[in-house]
């Protein structure tokens, strides 16, 4: 199984913006030192119909998923139809072997029809998640997050969720920094909340266009481990702290105290990652102060310790 390549799933009919999405993630040329082979592929090669009124011609076919480490179905039918009985066997061979296979959306259901979410957690679109739950009672449907992973087999909610399960499964593969050059260059929502906690990166202003609050914002970035307080920054950025407030949220789309837990939380994993720095100091340069509170607020985030998430990334690397 190569484990640089992942095969994504389209079909007739399909939104041109669900199969754009773990092409993009994954076909970026800012993965850096860890390139994945993304390959295109159907039931049949051929040219496909897409919602957009234009087609694609794909030139795989499921022998693409033979030799796949990941495995994307980026979506499915608005109206649940039944999967091709070629795609099921070939999802549930590539997943006997080894490989993580990916549901953005409503590709939950082709994963649940395979039955690769018996007893495990699940996720779709909103609108589509009593469906799901009514088809499949053995899967545990949970509407209120952006995605869940269960390890083998991942799941997203709708639409712009599959960018944060996908950015989520590359980080597990690449790094931090590999992931969060990728948000930013793809400048993808901020902070996002959905009953669990994503911290991807938000893409901050160039100086040039943010001015002199962008400014502040790289200034904090480069400051972490201090102290940060609304009225300072305010100040530095010579704002009012009502008006501060208020660019901020429109420039990030939340709120300063969420946004700072997130790039300290960013920078904590990259630290993890690239060195034996201890826990404690890890803590500190952080921002965190202390090597408990960083160990409450990752694990918050990440359902993990910084220990186990430091062994988890080396062992995938």
């Amino acid at each position: 199984m190569d484990t640089t390549r992942i095969a994504v799933v389209a079909f007739d009919g399909i939104t041109p913006f669900h199969l754009s999405v773990p092409c993009l993630v994954f076909g970026s040329g800012d993965a850096g030192a860890a390139p994945f082979d993304v390959t295109v592929c159907a039931t049949m090669a051929g040219t496909l119909r897409t919602s957009a009124g234009f087609a694609i011609a794909v030139e795989s076919d499921l022998e693409a998923l033979a030799d796949a480490a990941i495995v994307v179905v980026p979506s499915w039918h608005d109206d649940y139809r039944p999967a091709p009985p070629a795609l099921l066997d070939a999802l549930r061979a590539a997943h006997g072997r080894g490989a993580r296979i990916v549901g953005l959306c409503l590709g939950a259901f082709v994963l649940a029809e395979a039955g690769l979410l018996d007893g495990r957690g699940a996720t779709t679109h909103w609108a589509s998640a009593a469906e799901l739950a009514r088809r499949h009672p053995r899967v545990r449907v949970d509407a209120d997050v952006l995605y869940v992973d269960e390890g083998s087999v991942l799941t997203s909610a709708g639409v712009a969720a599959g960018l944060d399960c996908s950015l989520h499964l590359l980080r597990q593969l690449a790094g931090a920094d590999v992931a969060n050059r990728v948000a930013r260059r793809l400048l993808v929502a901020p902070h996002r909340t959905g009953g669990q906690a994503q911290f991807i990166e938000r893409p901050v202003p160039a100086a040039g266009q943010g001015g002199r609050f962008a400014q502040v914002l790289e200034w904090v970035l480069a400051h972490l481990a201090q102290e940060h307080s609304i009225d300072a920054l305010a100040e530095r950025a010579a704002m009012s702290r009502r008006n501060f407030t208020r660019h901020f949220r429109q420039s990030t789309g939340t709120s300063f105290k969420q946004w700072l837990l997130g790039q300290r939380l960013a920078h904590a994993q990259l630290l993890l990652e690239s060195g034996d720095t201890p826990v404690e100091l890890v803590a500190q340069a952080s921002g965190f102060g202390s090597a408990l509170s960083l160990r409450q607020h990752f694990r918050t985030a990440f359902q993990t310790s910084p220990s186990q998430y430091r062994k988890q990334f080396r062992a995938a690397a």
